[in-house]
């Protein structure tokens, strides 16, 4: 799946002869390890969105699709499925967007949780800069808009589906 990290030197360099090593890591295997920060980032953000928070809920409820999602999205960037693939089904998505539109949502609002996503998703890889593998960074970006952008669609469509019961959208969910 995700490649093993490799150990580079950081600065040959170093005025006192020591080499540092880092851990270079894919993009899948760094928001796999920082999931949890990621998910809290989301979760600042949305709580400043006053449009978001006009509907009260728990933090465990407001939250509880993310795990899903950024399992998802580890998968996906340690699976050799292109970007723009309809074959990214996910269950969850449907669930969330049932639950939103329960919870008095528009799709307004889904879409600025989706949007706040990919913000703290791309800051937490910024973050991250010094363990990046640039080979995989951009491929991986496009992988990560593609994925969080199906599953919003997925979401949307499940929401905006007044006859939707859980499970049965009329094509296979995984």
């Amino acid at each position: 799946m995700t490649a093993a990290p490799r150990k580079l030197p950081a600065n040959d360099d170093d005025a006192t002869g020591a080499v540092r090593s880092r851990q270079i890591e894919s993009v899948g295997a760094i928001l796999d390890r920082t999931t949890e920060a990621a998910i809290a980032e989301w979760y600042s953000l949305v709580q400043k969105e006053s449009l978001l928070m006009s509907i009260p809920m728990s933090c465990e409820h407001r939250c509880g699709h993310l795990p899903h999602l950024f399992h998802d999205l580890v998968i996906r960037l340690g699976s050799s499925t292109p970007a723009c693939s309809k074959e990214s089904l996910s269950s969850h998505a449907v669930l969330h967007g049932i639950k939103r539109r329960k919870s008095g949502y528009t799709a307004e609002m889904l879409v600025e949780e989706s949007r706040m996503l990919q913000v703290s998703i791309f800051h937490t890889l910024h973050n991250n800069l010094a363990n990046i593998d640039f080979s995989l960074l951009l491929i991986g970006v496009a992988t990560i808009a593609d994925e969080v952008d199906s599953q919003l669609s997925q979401a949307i469509e499940s929401f905006a589906n007044s006859d939707v019961r859980e499970g049965q959208l009329g094509r296979p969910l995984r």
